[in-house]
């Protein structure tokens, strides 16, 4: 085991250091020379480029039914200060430059959130999932990455949505960003809701679309440690002509990806 932060011999200095992380966080993104997406329109822009929809609840995490419902009020607040985003060219999405706005009419509730390798209970738990489902869309788009991070440990297995393994982002303030830049020359709009207990994800663009997206995950492993089990997948993306299915135009390397597992696996780990 590794030496201890400051912050966990002493936990009274946790805000202080939150503050000196925010404090540095944002004064980077200030001087580093990008043009952060942040004007806002509510007329949607006349092309669906991708649609995502998600169930709020997760069964499985073990913990009280109220985390969850306190996680979609957390989502709810978070969406209003994303949805209706326009990412022109040249401009840089950031999760946290929109969302670190959420509470400026209501606080977050606690929900549950991973610190230091463990779940606890902490105001904005759940905001993850937002990241994750606006990272599967942004994915379907030719939107660049510019800043994502796996979750280094995924505790609960994952409901079947349909998605490859490590599409997922982790966010956290002061730390760990979602950022997506457009290299483009089309506008891209961004569109977020809680609606009837699902979490729901749009991108739209101010031209016609005319390519599909596929998203790979290739050479799935599972490696034991000393310090338990590693999911290992390498991601890729195929991209087709719309409505012409017979091969796809291009298909390249985006990442790989490495995430602890925190529960049990059914079956042979290879």
């Amino acid at each position: 085991m590794g030496r201890k932060r400051l912050t966990q011999l002493f936990p009274w200095l946790l805000p202080l250091r939150k503050w000196q992380r925010n404090l540095f966080f944002y004064g980077k993104m200030r001087r580093d020379g990008a043009v952060y997406a942040k004007t806002k329109q509510s007329e949607r822009l006349p092309y669906l480029c991708y649609r995502w929809q998600a169930k709020i609840v997760n069964p499985d995490t073990g913990y009280d039914i109220k985390y969850q419902e306190n996680k979609a009020h957390n989502l709810r607040l978070a969406c209003e200060t994303i949805s209706g985003v326009v990412i022109s060219p040249g401009e840089t999405f950031s999760f946290w430059q929109l969302v670190r706005h959420a509470e400026e009419r209501e606080k977050y509730r606690e929900g549950l959130n991973l610190v230091d390798g463990k779940i606890v209970f902490t105001p904005g738990g759940g905001l993850c999932q937002l990241s994750n489902e606006l990272f599967w869309c942004f994915l379907h788009t030719p939107l660049t990455i510019v800043e994502r991070h796996p979750h280094r440990v995924q505790d609960f297995p994952l409901p079947p949505e349909g998605k490859p393994v490590g599409t997922d982002a982790a966010v956290s303030e002061g730390w760990l960003d979602l950022k997506m830049r457009n290299g483009t020359s089309a506008r891209y709009q961004v569109v977020s809701e809680v609606c009837d207990g699902c979490l729901i994800c749009e991108i739209y663009c101010d031209r016609p679309v005319n390519e599909e997206y596929e998203i790979i995950a290739s050479d799935v492993q599972y490696l034991e440690n000393s310090e338990g089990v590693w999911q290992r997948a390498k991601l890729y993306r195929r991209v087709w002509e719309r409505n012409r299915p017979a091969a796809p135009r291009s298909e390249h390397w985006l990442y790989e990806n490495r995430t602890r597992i925190g529960y049990e696996i059914q079956g042979d780990k290879k």
